[in-house]
C-alpha cells in the first residue's frame, strides 16, 4: 500500500460552463456545479478562464470564489489580465499554462528553460501575494529541475500521452510519469497531474506515481455524470483514487 495520502479530485467544471454557453442564459449554472461537486466529495474545483470566454467567463471565476470553500485552482496563461484576476480572486492555487490564446485544449507543457525569466517574474508575483503556484510540464527531467529553479511550488504533469498509450501498454504508458515524479520529489517540488486522466487510467496511474497530490480532471468526469449523473461520478473517481492507493 502506498504511504502517501491520498491523491485529491479537483474537478474541472469548464464543460459545465460550455454546455451553458451553447444556449445562452445561466443552464447548467456553474456556481452550483462548484456546490454540488463539493457536497459530493470533490476536494477541489478548477477552472481555466481563456481570454475568448468560450466557457468559462473572467465573471465565473469572480462568482466562484465565495462558494468554492476546498481549494481553488485557476489556471490558464499569464497573460496581465489573467494575473491581475488570479490576484484578485486569490485562489488556493494558480496553474500556469503555456497555452496561446487560440489553442482548443492544453497540448504541451512548458519549455521552462527557454522561458525561465519569464515564469520566475511571473511565479514571484504570486508567491509575495501567498498564492501556490503550478507549473504545467511534460516528463523531461531537465524541464522539472528547470521548474524548480523557477521558484514554482508544484508542477502538474500533462498526461495525455500516459492516456494515449494506455489502452495498449499501461506499464510503457505511466513509467515515464513515475520517473518524473521521483525527479520533482527530488528537486522538492509538490506533483499534480492532469489531461485525460478518465475512470478507465486512473487508478493505475495513481497506484504508480510516487508522491501524486492532486489530479485535476473535467472532460471524462463531466461526459461520465451525463451518463451516471453528477454524485455517482465523482464518487467513482473518488474510488478509482483509492484503488490506486491499495
Amino acid at each position: 500500500m502506498k504511504t502517501e495520502s491520498m491523491t485529491r479530485l479537483s474537478v474541472n467544471i469548464n464543460k459545465v460552463a460550455t454546455l451553458r454557453n451553447a444556449r445562452g442564459g445561466n443552464v447548467p449554472d456553474v456556481v452550483q456545479a462548484a456546490i454540488r461537486c463539493q457536497e459530493y466529495g470533490a476536494q477541489g474545483i478548477t477552472v481555466h478562464p481563456r481570454p475568448d470566454e468560450r466557457h468559462i467567463r473572467y465573471r465565473d471565476v469572480l462568482d466562484l470564489r465565495p462558494v468554492v470553500h476546498t481549494e481553488f485552482n485557476i489556471e490558464g496563461y499569464p497573460s496581465e489580465f489573467f494575473i491581475d484576476l488570479v490576484l484578485k480572486v486569490k485562489p488556493e492555487q494558480v496553474t500556469l499554462v503555456p497555452d496561446p490564446p487560440g489553442a482548443l485544449t492544453s497540448n504541451a507543457g512548458w519549455d521552462t528553460i527557454a522561458r525561465a525569466s519569464f515564469l520566475r517574474e511571473v511565479i514571484g508575483r504570486f508567491r509575495e501575494a501567498g498564492i501556490r503556484t503550478s507549473v504545467f510540464i511534460g516528463t523531461e527531467t531537465a524541464m522539472i529541475e528547470a521548474a524548480a529553479d523557477c521558484g514554482t511550488d508544484r508542477v502538474e504533469l500533462y498526461t495525455e500521452p500516459y492516456a494515449a498509450l494506455y489502452p495498449a501498454d499501461p506499464e510503457a504508458a505511466v513509467t515515464p510519469f513515475a520517473e518524473a515524479a521521483l525527479t520533482a520529489r527530488r528537486v522538492g517540488l509538490g506533483l499534480n497531474a492532469g489531461h485525460d486522466l478518465s475512470l478507465d487510467n486512473l487508478a493505475w496511474f495513481v497506484r504508480k506515481v510516487p508522491g501524486l497530490l492532486e489530479v485535476s480532471i473535467g472532460h471524462a468526469l463531466i461526459s461520465d455524470a451525463l451518463y451516471l449523473g453528477l454524485k455517482n461520478t465523482i464518487a467513482a473517481y473518488l474510488d478509482e483514487i483509492r484503488k490506486g492507493t491499495l
